[in-house]
This record gives structure tokens, C-alpha cells and sequence, in this order.
């Protein structure tokens, strides 16, 4: 085999990075670049797109002077992203109508609220695994539509295009507007809540109901073929895989069996559990997603739950309170006292996720009394991503029927923080273990993109590159940890409602 590498292109929220793989699974190059995010008004959250793709060309570019490579050293190329976010482009500019609406954005809320007044939140739940919120694509698409009359006439006629930002990277890496592919994969369409989870098509009930014309839909294809042959500096590579961020790490942990999870911690936290070929719809608040089709096989399941913030808290404390000067310190600060003090830190900043879906809930810190300081807060907001972590495990054990959780695979920036992963094991009373390789979101995107172009034979040569860097063990009683998930449990309780039907509506409408 002449080729050396596969190529990721990891798109994230705050950034964009190429990395180049190996065949034992190591990094030869990473490139990263940050991305502007833009908050023009309470609740919004958006990027640019275009900058997006430019950074995207710098990072590729990067990557392949740090490694001494050429375009025929890449056996393929795999795209990871963000999945809910969305692109609305013109097909004969290449240019987005508007900035990218990204996953954290809730202006959609009185949609929301509208669409479910008629047979509740999981009125789609069966069909699209999903129930209706902010977090989906739909609303965020329609949106887009209708806040510009000509934009709906448009996409009528077949001269707009929709995608998350797998669909964007894909078209323009493999042309734009000079022959782009549009297409993406059951992981990324499976987000949008138009998407049936059982036949992975667009479903035309839900195209009505949520007013989306057809023409503006990717074609959607398996997360692990040759979707076309890339321009720029690595013409001629073929682009073969496309996972949503959070599949591609499930992916690249060779999570592949029933029951294996895993957790990331970035900006937000996503738990996932690998089901196997039959999706299973929850009954406890979480949202059954697709993990990954390979080629022509069957699709593979999973249930999954988000955390909107957890390293956004940390970046919080730095950037509005001023607690710490970076990221890192939260962990010397937080351990400068013994535990939280007795107070709860419950970060529902733009309502609550997974497992409670409740718009209406607003960020507390609850239990202060003139004894708690800042180390009390930084511990408590730590303390806060693993009880979040803990609601959506809980969750998944009552939907599958298992007694406890196995051991837990980690990735993301927060496992950086030991006092983090050790409360973490604490609160699960389950072992926590991190890989090797730290980039894991981009090594399912090139895992998919390898085992399209025969640069990795199987599941098992996939297995046999895994390896554990550390590992915590609980070491909290059993006694102390059923106390401490009830204070975290008031302190839920006293989020919710806070935010008035019309204070949501009226946030979103602003």
C-alpha cells in the first residue's frame, strides 16, 4: 500500500482541525484552528461558515507540510462534525444565506412549544428517536426559511441547499459549486427530526409537518463509502467517511459491541451506548440516535444523552466571573478545599437537556452560606458535569435493564482534570478509563474513511489499536454518594420553572 495516512477533518464548535493517522491509530500531524462564534442576542449562537471552510483548507494544508506529505500519501479523507448545527448555502454562489445556526442555539424555543402543543414533546419519538426541542435541525432550518420571504422560494425552486456541517465540508471539498457532492450520512440526518430512524430516508410526514421542501435535502448515503474524489491540496483523495462527532467517538473508541459506553467531555457532554442493530426508543428521557451504517451493512444503534455544559462552565468561570486566568486552574482551585461545601452548582444556562428536557430551567448555585468561597464554586461547577453525567447513566440503565454500568471510556479535554475523573468514578461508582489517543472524535472519522478504502482490514485490526492511558477507581462510599446525588437532585429541582413560558418565548424571539 502506497498511502500513509487517512486524513480526519474534526469539525468542532470552537474549532476546526486536520489530523493524519497512521495504520496503528497515532497522529503523524495535527492542525487546528479556531473559529469565531458569534452571540448576537440571548440565546443565539452561531459561526460562520465560510471561515469555517477557510480554516479547514489551512488546517489540511498544515497537516500535510508537518508530515512531509502529498495528496498521495492519504488513502481517504473522514469528516467528524457537530451534528444539529445548520447551513443553509446557494448552490451557484457556494455561499451561506446566513451564519451557520449552531447546536447550543435556542431561538427556536416557541416553535418548540408550538409544534408540541399537539401531542407533547415526544410526539415524533417512534419515528425519529428524538424529542422535539431547540437541539434539532428542523426548527433552526425553518427558521432560517422564513426569516427572509425569498430565501423559502429559493429552496422551492432547488437554488438553496441544507446541511449540519458534514454536508457543507463534503460539497466544498469535493468541488462547491463546480460539481460539490451533496450527501451525508444516517448519524448527522438522524439529528434533524426528519430523518425516519427505520429506514434512514427523509420522512415526508415530517418534511410537512415542519414545512422543509425536499429539494433541499443531501442525498443521504452510508457513514463508510466513497461519497467522491477531493479538490485543493489533496485532489484526487477519495472522501470515504462521515460520522456526527459524537458516533465518531463512540467509533473510535471500538465501541462496537451492546453495552460498551462512552463519555466525552467538551464543550458539552455526550454520553453514548452502543444497542446493536435494533434501535430502541427510551422510555427515560434520552434520545436514540444512529451510531454508525458501514457500507452496506445494517445499522448500528444507540442511546445517547447531552449535557449542554461542561467544559462551557469552566470557560464561564474564567470569562464572566474571572475565578481563574485559564481552563486548567479550575482543578488547583477546586482543590483547594475538601469538597463542595454544600453547594450545588446546577448549569442549565439555556434550559436543561438530557434526561429532562425542560427549556424553562435556568442555572443555580444553591447551598451558600458565608463559610463557601470560590474554591466551593469551582468544585461544585467540576462536581456539576459528573452528576449531570450520573442523571443520563441512570437513564440509560433503566432503559436497557442493566443493574450497573460497566466501565466507562473517556475522551474529550476535561479528562486532563484528574480531581474531574475521579469524582466522575466517584459519583458512578463504576471505573472510568481514558485512551491513549486523545483526538478519538477524529479517529472514528478516519477509522470510517480506512475501512472504506482497505487502509484498515476490520472491526478487529481497529481493536487491536486501542489502548488505556488511565484509569480511577470509585473510592467513594456508597452512603456518601446516595447523600450527595440528592443535593444534586434539589438543587435540579430549583432550576425548573424558572424561566416563564413567555420569558422562553420571548428570549427566542428577540
Amino acid at each position: 500500500m502506497s498511502a500513509r495516512f487517512v486524513a480526519a477533518i474534526d469539525h468542532g464548535t470552537t474549532s476546526t482541525r486536520c489530523i493524519l493517522l497512521a495504520p496503528d491509530g497515532t497522529p503523524a500531524a495535527i492542525a487546528q484552528r479556531e473559529q469565531t462564534m458569534y452571540y448576537p442576542r440571548p440565546g443565539w449562537v452561531e459561526l460562520d461558515m465560510e471561515q469555517v471552510w477557510r480554516r479547514t483548507q489551512e488546517c489540511i494544508h498544515e497537516a500535510l507540510n508537518t508530515a512531509g506529505a502529498t495528496a498521495a500519501d492519504v488513502a481517504g479523507i473522514g469528516i467528524a462534525n457537530e451534528r444539529e448545527s445548520v447551513v443553509l448555502w446557494d448552490r451557484h454562489t457556494g455561499r451561506p444565506v446566513a451564519r451557520s445556526i449552531t447546536w447550543q442555539d435556542t431561538r427556536t424555543a416557541g416553535e418548540v412549544d408550538a409544534l408540541a402543543a399537539d401531542g407533547g414533546i415526544h410526539r415524533f419519538q417512534r419515528t425519529t428517536g428524538l424529542p422535539i426541542s431547540t437541539y434539532s435541525s428542523a426548527l433552526k432550518l425553518r427558521w432560517l426559511l422564513d426569516e427572509e420571504p425569498s430565501r423559502r422560494a429559493a429552496a422551492e425552486r432547488g437554488d438553496l441547499l441544507f446541511g449540519t456541517p458534514d454536508t457543507w465540508l463534503l460539497w466544498n471539498l469535493t468541488g462547491g459549486p463546480d460539481g460539490g457532492v451533496h450527501a451525508t450520512d444516517p448519524t448527522n440526518a438522524s439529528r434533524t427530526l426528519l430523518m425516519n430512524l427505520h429506514t434512514l430516508e427523509w420522512d415526508d410526514d415530517l418534511l410537512d409537518v415542519m414545512a422543509i421542501p425536499r429539494a433541499l435535502l443531501p442525498q443521504i448515503r452510508s457513514s463508510s463509502e466513497v461519497y467522491g474524489a477531493a479538490a485543493g491540496d489533496l485532489a484526487g483523495v477519495p472522501i470515504a467517511g462521515i460520522l456526527g462527532d459524537q458516533p465518531a467517538s463512540l467509533f473510535g473508541h471500538t465501541c462496537f459491541d451492546r453495552g460498551d459506553v462512552k463519555n466525552t467531555y467538551g464543550t458539552g457532554a455526550f454520553l453514548l451506548f452502543t444497542l446493536g442493530t435494533e434501535p430502541r426508543i427510551s422510555e427515560h428521557g434520552l434520545i436514540t440516535t444512529v451510531a454508525w451504517k458501514l457500507g452496506d451493512a445494517d445499522a448500528v444503534y444507540a442511546l445517547e444523552g447531552s449535557v449542554a455544559m461542561a467544559g462551557a462552565l469552566v470557560q464561564w468561570l474564567r470569562d464572566n466571573l474571572g475565578l481563574i486566568d485559564a481552563a486548567p486552574e479550575v482543578e488547583t482551585l477546586a482543590r483547594s478545599v475538601q469538597d463542595a461545601g454544600g453547594v450545588v452548582f446546577v448549569p442549565a444556562f439555556s434550559g436543561l437537556f438530557a434526561p429532562y428536557w425542560r427549556d424553562d430551567a435556568r442555572g443555580v448555585i444553591v447551598g451558600l452560606t458565608r463559610f463557601a468561597n470560590k474554591g466551593h464554586i469551582a468544585r461544585a461547577a467540576l462536581e456539576a458535569t459528573a452528576y449531570q453525567t450520573y442523571d443520563l447513566v441512570e437513564a440509560m440503565l433503566a432503559d436497557t435493564g442493566l443493574q450497573q454500568l460497566g466501565e466507562l471510556r473517556a475522551d474529550g479535554g476535561m479528562t486532563k482534570n484528574e480531581l474531574l475523573m475521579q469524582l466522575q468514578s466517584d459519583v458512578l461508582g463504576s471505573p472510568v478509563a481514558a485512551p491513549s489517543m486523545a483526538e478519538i472524535t477524529a479517529t472514528g472519522a478516519a477509522y470510517a474513511a480506512g475501512l472504506a478504502t482497505g487502509f484498515w482490514a476490520g472491526l478487529d485490526e481497529l481493536r487491536a489499536n486501542y489502548t488505556i492511558a488511565r484509569r480511577w477507581a470509585p473510592e467513594m462510599h456508597a452512603d456518601e454518594r446516595t447523600r450527595r446525588v440528592a443535593d444534586w437532585r434539589r438543587g435540579v429541582d430549583r432550576t425548573l420553572g424558572l424561566a416563564a413560558p413567555e420569558q422562553v418565548a420571548r428570549s427566542a424571539s428577540m
